[in-house]
């Protein structure tokens, strides 16, 4: 239904935007629009609300690596149950099975570069079926899920007056 793919792509952008306002931007009442939303909630299209936090700007240093690792898939199970259990870390953000070199992609978080990297010597490395990881770690972030991390320029130009 294209009224519940435009309810979702506003909260996407802002989980915030009031009830009223979707009703507004979509044509719906805003019964309608609550209805639909609690039905996708039920539904378990929408999983959860989200802030994105620049914690660069709050002062607390974080670190973030992708981690690229290499498994052998399991007969009847292929990459499924490994990613699972590598998804169970509370280090670990996002698992992403992609093509190329390497069969999974995470997204890692640690209070350090040792942090990150006693979790793949100590946690990642050693399971089962784990043949290879290669980190990367993010040195700046621009983009993510759609917003900007970049600082604006400010206007230098002097004012011009009548």
């Amino acid at each position: 239904m294209s009224t519940k793919r435009d309810i979702l792509r506003i909260l996407a952008r802002d989980a915030r935007t009031a009830s009223t306002e979707i009703a507004t931007q979509t044509g719906l009442t805003v019964e309608q629009v609550e209805q639909a939303t609690h039905e996708m909630e039920a539904a378990g299209i929408i999983l959860r609300y989200k802030t994105v936090i620049d914690w660069d700007k709050f002062g607390e240093e974080r670190v973030f690596a992708f981690i690229d690792v290499s498994v052998t898939p399991a007969r009847d199970k292929g990459f499924d149950d490994i990613a699972e259990r590598i998804s169970r870390y509370p280090e670990v953000h996002s698992v992403y099975l992609v093509s190329g070199a390497q069969d999974l992609r995470c997204v890692v978080e640690g209070i350090s570069l040792k942090a990150i990297g006693d979790f793949v010597a100590r946690k990642l490395a050693p399971l089962d079926r784990v043949t290879g990881c290669t980190t990367h770690f993010l040195l700046k972030k621009y983009k993510d899920d759609g917003d900007f991390f970049l600082e604006e320029e400010k206007d230098s130009r002097l004012r011009v007056s009548p």
